[in-house]
């Protein structure tokens, strides 16, 4: 591939344009708003100059509900389109390509595709060329897919680093309403209880509300184009993610009674919930895609000052410990908070007796 337009150049569209035009691709960069297009320019992800010849590939990065006219208005461009083929990033992929053949597209040179990357902030400012690395990217070819078409998608899903899978569009509407679309949606709603919450409730706010309410800051114009674009999916989950609130409701309540009976079958029914929560939680793929692992968690008491956590880092790197994952808890009106260290639990002894030399101070978990 040596051309590319892209057309749209929000957060997904930047990206994508940032991660070709670092690999040697040209890349045209198009947008309603002109000014967006100048910036993502300005960033390094191309030039906002039309192209003077058909590209090699157009990515379509616009919301669900446009994908299908503008897919059909690059296609149409002079007469033989504007790219040799032609693919969309939008995260709904069966109405939208539906929509497109009923209005003419040819579906042999159009091939719908989802990179499973974000952000919760949106723009060409919050794009950067390393979003789909390590990140599964959908591709949702049919019979009528043309081979040369294919070929394009996997090597630009190449150059952006990450995984192609190969999907039917529907599987895939119904895959990302339960793993993404319905995540969205409740996380808003525990987000929204915090809106009138007391202020004393509000400052006891601690990591676990954190985790829940993270992707509750996204956009909400942007949310309200990709559910209405696939309704019926997230609506089935969420029925039955209600069934088991009422359920939960139901089990509370019993466990306020006098009868030993009922308080009996309402723990049952917590405990229920809760098991099958352990259960899908684990199904979830590790690192690099793998099998979940255990880690054990080393929690170090850390000051809110410039080169801390580079320290701590260099302490666990000389110490022989790679650091699996981690995340920050801040303490609530202090200049401090603890850093949670996850690594092999093999390796939590070593890190802690480690640590604890150099002069960190170690939470007991």
């Amino acid at each position: 591939m040596r051309t590319a337009l892209v057309i749209g150049t929000g957060l997904i569209g930047t990206s994508v344009a940032l991660a070709l035009s670092g690999r040697g691709v040209r890349v045209h960069l198009e947008d309603r708003d002109p000014a967006q297009a100048r910036t993502a320019a300005a960033l390094g992800a191309g030039t906002d100059r039309a192209p003077e010849d058909r590209v090699d590939l157009a990515v379509v990065a616009v919301p669900p509900a446009h994908i299908p006219a503008t897919v059909a208005e690059a296609q149409r461009r002079g007469g033989t389109g504007c790219a040799r083929g032609y693919i969309d990033v939008g995260s709904v992929k069966g109405g939208p390509r539906r929509k497109a053949e009923a209005l003419g597209c040819d579906p042999a040179t159009y091939l719908g595709t989802h990179p499973m990357s974000g952000r919760e902030t949106s723009g060409p400012l919050a794009a950067t060329a390393d979003l789909f690395e390590g990140r599964p990217w959908v591709l949702t070819p049919t019979a009528e897919t043309d081979t040369e078409v294919l070929n394009l998608a996997l090597e630009l899903i190449s150059l952006c680093r990450a995984v192609p899978v190969v999907m039917d569009a529907d599987a895939h509407d119904r895959a990302v309403a339960l793993v993404s679309h319905t995540p969205q949606l409740l996380s808003s709603m525990v987000a929204a209880r915090l809106e009138g919450a007391d202020e004393t409730a509000v400052r006891l706010c601690g990591q676990g509300i954190r985790d829940v309410t993270r992707i509750a800051a996204s956009d909400p114009g942007m949310w309200i184009d990709i559910l209405s674009a696939n309704p019926g999916p997230v609506a089935d989950v969420l029925a039955a993610v209600a069934e088991d609130l009422q359920g939960t409701v139901r089990s509370l309540r019993a466990l306020q009674s006098a009868d030993d009976a009922e308080r009996t079958g309402g723990v049952a029914g917590i405990e229920d919930v809760l098991r099958r929560g352990n259960s899908g939680r684990a199904r979830i793929p590790g690192k690099h895609g793998q099998a979940p692992a255990v880690y054990e968690t080393v929690a170090v008491l850390i000051g809110d000052r410039p080169g801390e956590l580079a320290r701590i880092f260099a302490d666990a790197g000389q110490a022989g410990v790679n650091i699996e994952d981690v995340r920050i808890e801040h303490a609530t009106g202090q200049q401090a908070g603890h850093v949670q260290l996850m690594v092999e639990p093999s390796a939590a002894p070593v890190l802690t007796a480690a640590l604890r030399e150099r002069g960190w101070a170690i939470r007991q978990q």
